[in-house]
């Protein structure tokens, strides 16, 4: 099918125009001709693409404060950020043509006035010491926010299986903080527009009702956390409410954090929230240099929004579906009235898409609905599917499509099993693994499809078997729940949440979610046998992952840390009846997330990370195989280098949420110039940040230079 795609006329220029002028062209302001300066650390701007100077204050020079640059002159909204050295010097690169409001923003400071200055001069900026803490606190992390929050005793957990661990798994990354950020402004106060209560209790009653999404936000919390949270909720921004603020104080960025370039654009409308985005291939991250990159809306939207990072410009393609009655999210109305949007149903949304990635070819593969949810014929039982002959599936909720940019067709590709999150295969089929099948692992050899077009006969998928009876191979196996039979093979439901093809050994990995403790899953194409490794403690509570070049996974957990699990360490079998989940604690190493504890929890960070990505090819610039997670209370992402987490923070909006990762190498030639990071807001109110409603989802491009005045 071919789109009718929305896009502007723009014309796109040489990138040999981005590089910018002589330094003979350059404007210099020196302290001599800014004589209002305040400082004599003034540097000079290598071209007419930058900007640069010093920051200073009533203290003397700023260390580790952002100096930020933005414009509205493009079609997209953008914004330029770095950070200033440890003498207070900063020099903001690469600035397309235009005139900018630039001005600072740190930790202790408030905000400075914005100058208006054009890319060539070089000015020096006066910061502003807060006047008191609460107005340093504005700036602070969300984090150092929810940290305030009290947590509830073990005799009001007598109801929550799993106890405290399993209520902050639920509270954490697999519940509310797997959506949303709690602690930035607008979800550490209660909004007018919600209505008058008598207790902040009943408030957050009532707000987790709001919208689209109210029914399920109010029965996690209400049933399956006994209703405990809203206690606690509402104490929480009573207490600030009254004044209270955070009780521990964050750092400003130092080191290797000062080398951040951050450039924010937006796309898409103020109404729809984005999971997630692609650009390249993840096997080859130079395919499709400085193209546009693709999201993917999930719930909210059939516009797939389409971002032009040269040119700064946005366009969407309408998604549409093959069948006519597949479901719709408009079809679910909000349970309350929002405060924002009233009773209007805001989601509108038949393909669903989740998650995109491009092949090597620079095709657009999503993990999108395409029809209602009961399987053709051909997945059930007495189909001669080879899948369905050894497990036969009913139901899919999403399928997959894909989108070929050169001729602009949208093609619909059914699936017997539900899809999530989607990887591709280091093989010559270009196999494209799923997750989100819940009993089954599904995966689609894109080179045969590509060749004939049959769906069918190119997709395969499997139950997740583990070889309990030690034999090597797939036997009769025991279901689910049902005593165990050593001289049988054992069915878990260990269904994939991220999906990760081994480039060392060509196994399939996947995190298994929405449970506690959580795991990490190993699926072998060449036996169809699984493995299943339970996160021990102090660990809990697995969402995203992905994987190294060596094998090694790198997992999200809600108790506050990074699980790092290496199979090469186990020391017992790795089979046999013992083998079912536990039998390999010694694989697990933990790394403590940044950020503060709770009061009654000090020692484990209330961070809570969505998804881990590991850069496998040197994206960012900080190493190969280096593990990023996302900061979802920290406006960024964190990147751990060296045993050491640098936390690379979007200090502008705040209120920065992201759920994925896209590393790509523009140009391997350039430098730190041509390769990067690209994060998208995935906050599913994404209104609920510094600019309210009105303001777009963000793309975020984050690129580390040598030195914090590198041009």
């Amino acid at each position: 099918m071919k789109l009718n795609s929305v896009k502007p006329c723009v014309y796109t220029f040489s990138l040999l125009l981005l590089i910018g002028c002589t330094e003979e062209n350059s404007s210099v302001i020196t302290p001599e001709s800014n004589p209002d300066s305040g400082t004599s650390t003034a540097i000079a701007v290598a071209s007419m693409d930058a900007i640069s100077g010093a920051v200073t204050s009533s203290a003397g020079s700023e260390a580790g404060v952002w100096v930020i640059a933005e414009t509205g002159e493009f079609d997209t909204f953008f914004a330029r950020i770095v950070v200033t050295n440890d003498d207070g010097q900063y020099l903001i690169p690469n600035l397309p043509d235009a005139e900018y409001q630039v001005w600072t923003r740190g930790y202790g400071l408030a905000d400075s006035p914005k100058l208006a200055i054009r890319p060539g001069q070089t000015v020096n900026l006066e910061a502003v010491i807060a006047e008191n803490d609460a107005v340093a606190a504005k700036v602070y992390p969300a984090a150092y926010w929810y940290s305030m929050m009290d947590l509830p005793t073990e005799d009001e957990l007598v109801n929550v299986q799993g106890g405290l661990n399993a209520y902050l798994t639920w509270m954490k990354n697999m519940g509310c903080i797997g959506c949303h950020q709690l602690g930035q402004e607008s979800t550490r106060t209660i909004p007018e527009a919600l209505g008058d209560f008598e207790t902040h209790e009943e408030a957050w009653m009532r707000r987790v009702s709001s919208g689209q999404a109210g029914r399920g936000m109010f029965a996690q919390l209400a049933g399956r956390l006994d209703g405990i949270p809203f206690k606690y909720l509402g104490e929480w921004t009573q207490r600030i409410a009254n004044g209270e603020l955070p009780f521990v104080k964050p750092k400003r960025p130092a080191d290797l954090e000062q080398n951040v370039v951050v450039t924010v654009r937006d796309w898409s409308n103020p109404k729809a929230y984005m999971h997630d985005l692609s650009g390249t291939d993840r096997r080859n991250p130079t395919v499709n240099g400085y193209g546009p990159l693709y999201g993917a809306p999930e719930l909210s939207t059939d516009e797939f929004p389409v971002l032009d990072p040269v040119t700064n410009t946005s366009w969407v393609i309408n998604a549409p579906v093959r069948d006519p009655d597949t479901p719709t999210s408009l079809s679910t109305p909000p349970t309350a009235p929002s405060p924002y949007w009233g009773d209007e149903a805001i989601w509108d949304s038949k393909a669903n898409a989740h998650n995109p990635m491009l092949d090597q070819d620079g095709r657009v593969w999503y993990t999108a609905r395409i029809r209602g949810p009961e399987n053709p014929d051909f997945c059930k039982e007495g189909s001669e599917h080879p899948s369905a002959m050894l497990f036969p599936t009913q139901r899919a909720g999403r399928q997959l499509s894909m989108y070929d940019p050169n001729t602009e067709q949208y093609t619909f590709i059914d699936t017997c099993f539900s899809t999530h999150h989607l990887q591709f295969a280091y093989d010559e089929e270009n196999t494209l693994w799923t997750s989100g099948g819940g009993a089954v692992v599904g995966w689609l050899n894109t080179r045969e499809f590509l060749e004939t077009g049959d769906a069918a006969s190119a997709q395969g998928w499997s139950p997740l078997i583990l070889d309990t009876n030690g034999n090597g191979q797939v036997d009769e196996w025991v279901e689910p729940g049902e005593e165990q039979d050593t001289s049988k093979d054992l069915r878990v439901n260990a269904g994939f949440y991220a999906v990760m093809p081994n480039p060392a050994d060509g196994s399939i990995w996947g995190s298994n979610a929405f449970g506690y403790p959580g795991a990490v899953v190993r699926y072998d194409p060449a036996t169809g046998l699984g493995e299943r490794y339970n996160v021990p403690l102090p660990g809990f509570g697995s969402r995203g992952a992905d994987i190294d070049k060596n094998g090694v996974v790198w997992v999200s957990l809600g108790s506050g840390h990074l699980g790092e699990f290496d199979r090469r360490k186990c020391q017992g079998p790795l089979n046999g009846p013992n083998a079912t989940g536990d039998h390999c604690p010694e694989g697990w190493t933990f790394h403590p997330l940044p950020g503060p504890g709770f009061r009654d929890l000090p020692e484990d960070s209330v961070e809570s990370s969505y998804y881990t990505w590991v850069d496998q090819h040197d994206s960012l610039g900080l190493g190969e195989d280096i593990p990023i997670v996302t900061g979802n209370l920290f406006d960024g992402v964190h990147a751990l280098v060296d045993g050491e987490f640098q936390t690379l923070r979007v200090p502008y909006p705040l209120g920065f949420y992201t759920k994925g990762f896209e590393g790509r190498i523009d140009n391997p030639e350039a430098g730190w110039e041509g390769r990067g990071i690209w994060v998208p807001s995935g906050d599913r109110t994404p209104w609920l940040k510094e600019g309210g409603q009105g303001t777009k989802p963000l793309v975020v491009h984050f690129q580390m230079r040598p030195n914090p005045l590198s041009p």
